[in-house]
């Protein structure tokens, strides 16, 4: 799978995905899950790269000293809206607005649809940010900051 990123506005960011070929329904449903999924875990502030703790620790987690302190005071990183996943084809786009969660969520989001493309799927293509010059957009009905 191949990552690219064009212009990201983060309130207004397209995602694109190309396939090998057209995904079939059940393909469709696990793109559709990890979108799902991804949406649930930003919504819940999960994308908050001020509170890595057990990441920033290394490998040896045992009796870390977990600060609860910045847990509750880290300033909250909330994924605001996710249009619903539309196919074209071999081609696939969502829309998304980060809100305030941080660029780990497009890492989980890029690890997440690697593996799905190695394992079910082939993903030939991961483009974040942009337009398809194939498939014109417009304004989401969801676009809270418009230019």
């Amino acid at each position: 799978m191949n990552v690219l990123f064009r212009e990201v506005d983060p309130f207004n960011c397209w995602i694109w995905i190309r396939f090998l070929e057209a995904p079939t329904e059940p393909e469709k449903n696990y793109i559709d899950g990890v979108f799902d999924s991804w949406y649930v875990l930003g919504r819940l502030g999960s994308f908050n790269s001020e509170n890595l703790q057990s990441n920033d620790q290394g490998t040896d987690l045992s009796w870390m000293m977990y600060d609860n302190e910045l847990l509750n005071t880290s300033y909250p990183s909330l994924m605001h809206n996710l249009g619903q996943m539309e196919y074209h084809n071999n081609w696939a786009r969502c829309w998304v607005d980060f809100g305030t969660s941080d660029a780990v969520s497009i890492d989980i989001l890029v690890n997440a649809l690697n593996q799905l493309s190695n394992d079910y799927v082939k993903i030939e293509e991961l483009i974040i940010g942009g337009e398809n010059e194939d498939w014109v957009v417009e304004d989401h009905p969801d676009l809270i900051f418009k230019n």
